[in-house]
């Protein structure tokens, strides 16, 4: 059960922004809290260089764009806190990267600090507020705090966590909005797909096929140009999405002619094909009134009856079989999600090398400036930022098994290659991770309806009083 909020990290009155940073990241990554940085991990930043990378993204920004910052804003922060005793702290660090992943979508370079020292376990996720590629800012948005709340209680669930169930959202009950509404029809797909790339603002349309075909989809041009996902069964035409779909209408966008309007609610939301039983009893003995049961009797037919019609489709009518089918799923994901990971953490290791080795070349005439001066501190002072890089690059090379370093074009072809070999995971890694949800879910109900989870609660009981 996480519970999350978003908090603006400001420039304080009467300090540097570097010792803003500096007391922020610092009280983060607490030795005390994160287990001597055990339960630390980030995102295209060196924990230990972090302020510095900041401070100098920040710098690029005002030179690429002539804009200078007018809030006093340096940095955002996500906390998300988990029940107690339900959750590991590796477990929990991970959550939190993918929360941190998810929400900045890549965009923005973050750390996530793990704390372990209070009786929940809690994690802080801090991205800067510059973009990885320095020209953008990120600003606050109405709902930010819902939209990452949705994305926690997601990567919860994926994760066997529990949830709240009952935040205040309108009218609706947190388990009817989760899972109460229609799916996204194929067309749906299609026209968010088609937004989230004229975001990134494409250069010209080739641009913008070559994005969408990384985003999943087969694409048949000539008179008309259509699409279609693998789950489809036939091509979409840009034409039959609708006012601002066609051809035309994208290419205006994409060279200028006409604004893009930013169709990010649409009528028809995503939903779970099946949802977890609610267990009436638990919850009746935790103080929950008559109007609760009689919701949750309503909303447990409905799930069974969906679980049924899945487990129909699946042809997964025998338990053996739902079995071996929830170990296979959960094999193929695990795998797939291993192999992502492991090429994540070498393009995390290359980016940090090429950072430093670009760095420690940029900062060497200062560093040997530094040196001639006597190791100043008033020259420490006025160059911080590039000493601190030029000390981070050094530290960084001195850790290397070989005492070669290698060329920033061959470590751009190895990353290019990890980065190939990612897209083709990813393509079947958020069906794989659906199928395995859906699965998991329907035996858990199947599991609550015939006991078996109470059976196997018993026999690790009894287990663990022998």
């Amino acid at each position: 059960m996480a519970t999350t909020r978003l908090i603006s990290m400001h420039q304080n009155k009467g300090k540097s922004i570097a010792d803003c940073l500096a007391d922020r990241t610092d009280y983060a990554k607490n030795p005390d809290k994160t287990n001597d940085g055990e339960y630390i991990s980030s995102y295209e930043c060196d924990p230990k260089t972090v302020q510095g990378e900041f401070l100098l993204s920040k710098r690029i920004y005002s030179d690429i764009t002539g804009r200078e910052q007018k809030n006093d804003v340096i940095a955002y922060q996500i906390r998300q806190s988990f029940k107690p005793r339900e959750i590991t702290p590796e477990l929990a660090n991970q959550v939190g990267y993918e929360l941190g992943m998810r929400f900045t979508k890549g965009n923005h370079a973050f750390f996530v600090a793990t704390h372990i020292d209070k009786a929940h376990i809690h994690n802080h996720i801090i991205f800067n507020s510059t973009s990885l590629d320095c020209t953008k800012k990120f600003r606050d948005f109405l709902g930010s705090g819902r939209a990452i709340r949705k994305i926690s209680d997601r990567i919860c669930l994926e994760n066997g966590l529990s949830i709240i169930e009952n935040p205040k959202r309108g009218k609706n009950h947190y388990g009817k909005w989760l899972g109460d509404k229609k799916p996204v029809s194929h067309s749906g797909k299609l026209r968010l797909a088609i937004d989230e790339i004229l975001r990134k603002k494409p250069t010209d349309f080739e641009a913008f096929l070559s994005e969408m075909k990384l985003a999943g989809y087969e694409i048949k041009t000539g008179k008309h140009v259509s699409f279609k996902s693998e789950n489809q069964k036939k091509f979409i035409r840009l034409r039959s999405l609708g006012k601002g779909f066609s051809e035309e209408e994208i290419k205006n966008v994409i060279d200028g002619k006409r604004p893009f309007a930013d169709r990010k609610k649409v009528s028809e939301k995503p939903q779970f094909h099946v949802n977890l039983l609610v267990d009436i009893q638990a919850k009746l003995q935790a103080g929950k009134g008559a109007g609760y049961e009689r919701w949750a009797k309503i909303f447990n037919l409905k799930q069974m009856a969906q679980t049924i019609n899945f487990l129909t489709e699946k042809n997964l009518l025998s338990y053996e079989d739902l079995e071996k089918k929830a170990q296979a799923v959960t094999d193929n994901f695990n795998q797939l999600s291993a192999q992502i990971k492991a090429a994540e953490k070498r393009m995390k290791e290359i980016g940090n090398l090429k950072a430093h080795i670009i760095n420690y070349s940029k900062t060497r005439e200062v560093y040997t400036a530094y040196r001639k001066a006597g190791y100043s501190k008033k020259f420490y002072e006025e160059h911080t930022v590039d000493l601190l890089l030029h000390k981070a690059a050094k530290a960084a090379f001195d850790k290397l098994d070989s005492k070669k370093l290698p060329t920033v074009k061959a470590l751009q072809a190895e990353y290019s290659v990890l980065l190939s070999e990612k897209k083709k995971a990813y393509a079947n890694y958020h069906s794989a991770k659906k199928e395995m949800q859906n699965v998991l879910t329907a035996k858990a109900n199947v599991d609550h309806l015939l006991g078996r989870d109470m059976v196997k609660k018993e026999k690790e009981k009894t287990q663990e009083q022998r």
